[in-house]
C-alpha cells in the first residue's frame, strides 16, 4: 500500500490550471497569499496550494516576507505548499504585475489565452495552477514542507509526458475546445502528485517529517494502513504485525520521523476526519464517532473537545454559522462592486 496515495485520497485533492504566460525580460509579478485566491474562487475553508511550471526560459522566485528564494529553469515546477505570497521575476523590472483581487478576477475570467508582457528581452513561458484540499487534513503532510520548493520534471519520460500534455491541453483550452478544463484539472492533479513523489525521492537520508516517514518502508506501510482504515481497532501490536516489525522498532521509527507514537497520530487523524464529517455531512454525532473508530459517542465527545476546545455539536453549529456569514459577506461585496457608481 502507498501512504501518499491514501492520504491524498483522504484530503480530496482537486486541481486546476488558470494562467498561461509569455513574458520577456525584464518582468515580474506578485502572487498574493492563497487565502485571497480561495476567497475569489469561493472555496470556503479549502486550502489552496499555488504552483508554477516553467516550460521555457528562466526566472527567480522568492517568498515575499522571507529569505526563501529559488532559481528556476525550463522544466522546473515550483510549489508554495503553505500559500505564501511570492514574487517571480526575470531581471530588474520597473514595475511588478500585482495579482491583487481585481486582477485575479480578470485572470480567471479570461481563461488560458496567453498573457504577454515584459521588456522585450529573453522570453520565459510558464503555466500557473493550484491545488485545493481540505484545510485541516492537508496539514498532516504539508506541515513539514518548506515555504517553497522546486522539482524538475524533465528528468524522465513520465515527467516530460506530463509537461507536454499540459502545454498541449493549455493550448486546447485557450481555443475553447470542449472538455479542456476537465483534462487540465486531471493533469494538474497528476503533476502535483508526481512532484511530491519526486521531492520525496530527493529528500536527504536524515530528513524527518511526514513525507520522509512515508518513504520509509516500515513507517510508510504503517501510515498506509492507518489512512486506509482509520476506523479499525488498531493497536501498536496489530499495526506492527501488519508491517512486519516489532512493536518497539515501529514505535521508535514512527516517533523518529513524525515526532509522536502511531496511536497518538491515529487519534488526531480520526478527530480531523470527524471534524470534516461534522461540517460536510448531516450524519449524527453517534454515527460519525463510529465511522472514525470510536467505540462510543461519549468517548468521541471527550476526545473531540480536548482537540478542538468545543464539543462536536457546537463545532458543527459554529462552522455552519461561519459559512453563512462568509457567504453573506461575499454577496454583499459583489452587490457593492456591481452597483453603478454615481
Amino acid at each position: 500500500m502507498d501512504a501518499l496515495s491514501e492520504i491524498l485520497d483522504s484530503v480530496k485533492l482537486e486541481g486546476a490550471i488558470f494562467f498561461n504566460a509569455e513574458l520577456t525580460a525584464p518582468w515580474g509579478f506578485r502572487s498574493p497569499p492563497s487565502c485571497e485566491v480561495a476567497a475569489i474562487l469561493r472555496k470556503g475553508p479549502k486550502h489552496i496550494v499555488i504552483y508554477h511550471l516553467l516550460t521555457d526560459g528562466r526566472a527567480r522566485c522568492k517568498v515575499e516576507d522571507g529569505a526563501y528564494a529559488v532559481e528556476l529553469i525550463a522544466g522546473d515546477i515550483v510549489i508554495f505548499p503553505h500559500g505564501d505570497a511570492h514574487i517571480i521575476s526575470n531581471g530588474s523590472p520597473s514595475y511588478l504585475i500585482d495579482n491583487n483581487r481585481a486582477y485575479l478576477k480578470e485572470v480567471f475570467s479570461r481563461g488560458l489565452a496567453p498573457f504577454r508582457d515584459g521588456g522585450g528581452g529573453e522570453c520565459t513561458t510558464f503555466v500557473c495552477g493550484y491545488m485545493e484540499c481540505d484545510r485541516d487534513l492537508c496539514k498532516t503532510f504539508l506541515s513539514g514542507l518548506p515555504p517553497v520548493f522546486k522539482v524538475n520534471v524533465r528528468n524522465d519520460h513520465s515527467g516530460q509526458w506530463l509537461e507536454n500534455s499540459i502545454k498541449f491541453s493549455a493550448g486546447e483550452a485557450s481555443a475553447n475546445r470542449a472538455g479542456s478544463d476537465a483534462v487540465l484539472a486531471r493533469l494538474s492533479e497528476a503533476l502535483f502528485v508526481d512532484t511530491l513523489r519526486r521531492y520525496m525521492v530527493e529528500l536527504p537520508p536524515e530528513q524527518t517529517g511526514w513525507l520522509a516517514g512515508a518513504r520509509d518502508p516500515g513507517v510508510g506501510a504503517a501510515l498506509a494502513h492507518l489512512h486506509r482504515a482509520p476506523e479499525q481497532p488498531w493497536t501498536i501490536a496489530s499495526l506492527a504485525q501488519q508491517v512486519g516489525l516489532s512493536r518497539s522498532v515501529l514505535a521508535e521509527r514512527f516517533r523518529h520521523f513524525l515526532g509522536e507514537p502511531p496511536m497518538t497520530y491515529l487519534s488526531r487523524w480520526r478527530l480531523q476526519l470527524g471534524a470534516r464529517m461534522l461540517t460536510s455531512t448531516s450524519y449524527t454525532v453517534a454515527r460519525i464517532s463510529g465511522d472514525v473508530g470510536y467505540e462510543s459517542e461519549p468517548a468521541f465527545n471527550r476526545a473531540f473537545k480536548r482537540e478542538f476546545g468545543v464539543p462536536p455539536a457546537r463545532f458543527r453549529t459554529q462552522a455552519r454559522s461561519a459559512r453563512r456569514g462568509a457567504r453573506l459577506g461575499r454577496e454583499q461585496a459583489e452587490m457593492k462592486s456591481s452597483s453603478p457608481r454615481r
